[in-house]
C-alpha cells in the first residue's frame, strides 16, 4: 500500500472519529440539558458518561488505523516524538477540525437547532486556564504512559481519564484544541464563547508540552545491551 493511500485511510479514520466524538459531546450536552430539569449536575453527568463511552469505542475501533488522536494536542506530541511526520500531522489536524465541526453541525441538525450558531457561554479566568492545562497534561501523560506499559488498555485509560477530568477540573476538561473550536460554534450546554477559545488552546498546548517532557523522564524505553 502506498504512503498516500495509507495516509488517506488514516485521515478518514481521524475524520470519522472526530465527527462522532464531537457530535457526542455536543449532542449529549443538548439532550442532557433538555432532560435534566435544570440540574446542571445531572446534565454534566450525562454528558460525561456519553463522552467517556464514545471515546472507548472510537479508540478501540480506529486506534489500529490512525492512532485515534481526534485531538491536535495528541497529534502535535506524536509529531514531536517523531511518531508522525509533520506534514501528516498538519493533515491530521485539518481532518480533526473539519470533520469535528461537521459533527457539531450534525448534532444541531438532529435536535432541530440552527446549524450555524456561536456560543455565548463565557469560560475564562485563571482557574479555567489552569484547569485546561492540567486536563491536557493528564490526558497526554495517560496516553504516553499507557501506550508504553499497557497498550491494550489505551481505550479504557483515555475514556476513564476524561470521565474523571470532566469532574475534577474547573473547565470540565476540553483538553482538545479542535473540540474547543467546534464547541465555540454551538450555543449549547457544551459551548464556549469564541473569544475564550485562544487562551484555552494556549493552556492546552502548554499542558501537552509539559506532559511530553515529563513522559521522557518517566516512561524510559530500556534498551537491551
Amino acid at each position: 500500500m502506498s504512503d498516500r493511500t495509507d495516509l488517506s485511510r488514516r485521515l478518514l479514520a481521524e475524520g470519522v472519529g472526530s465527527f462522532f466524538l464531537f457530535a457526542t459531546v455536543i449532542g449529549s450536552g443538548i439532550m442532557a440539558e433538555n432532560l435534566a430539569g435544570g440540574s446542571e449536575a445531572v446534565a454534566l453527568l450525562a454528558n460525561t458518561m456519553a463522552t467517556g463511552a464514545m471515546l472507548f469505542v472510537l479508540i478501540t475501533m480506529l486506534g489500529p488505523i490512525s492512532g485515534a488522536h481526534m485531538n491536535p494536542a495528541v497529534t502535535l506530541v506524536a509529531a514531536s516524538r517523531s511518531e508522525l511526520r509533520w506534514p501528516d500531522a498538519a493533515a491530521y489536524i485539518a481532518a480533526q477540525i473539519g470533520f469535528g465541526i461537521l459533527g457539531a453541525w450534525a448534532a444541531h441538525l438532529m435536535f432541530d437547532l440552527p446549524t450555524l450558531q456561536l456560543s455565548v457561554k463565557a469560560r475564562n479566568g485563571l482557574g479555567q486556564w489552569v484547569g485546561e492545562a492540567i486536563a491536557t497534561f493528564g490526558l497526554i501523560l495517560t496516553i504516553l504512559g499507557t501506550v508504553r506499559h499497557r497498550p491494550h488498555w489505551v481505550p479504557a485509560s483515555v475514556a476513564l481519564y476524561i470521565t474523571a477530568a470532566y469532574w475534577f477540573t474547573s473547565s470540565t476538561s476540553f483538553a482538545n484544541p479542535a473540540i474547543t473550536v467546534a464547541r465555540s460554534l454551538s450555543n449549547s450546554f457544551a459551548g464556549i464563547a469564541p473569544n475564550d477559545v485562544p487562551p484555552f488552546v494556549v493552556a492546552q498546548l502548554v499542558g501537552a508540552f509539559l506532559a511530553a517532557v515529563l513522559a521522557k523522564l518517566l516512561f524510559v524505553v530500556e534498551h537491551n545491551h
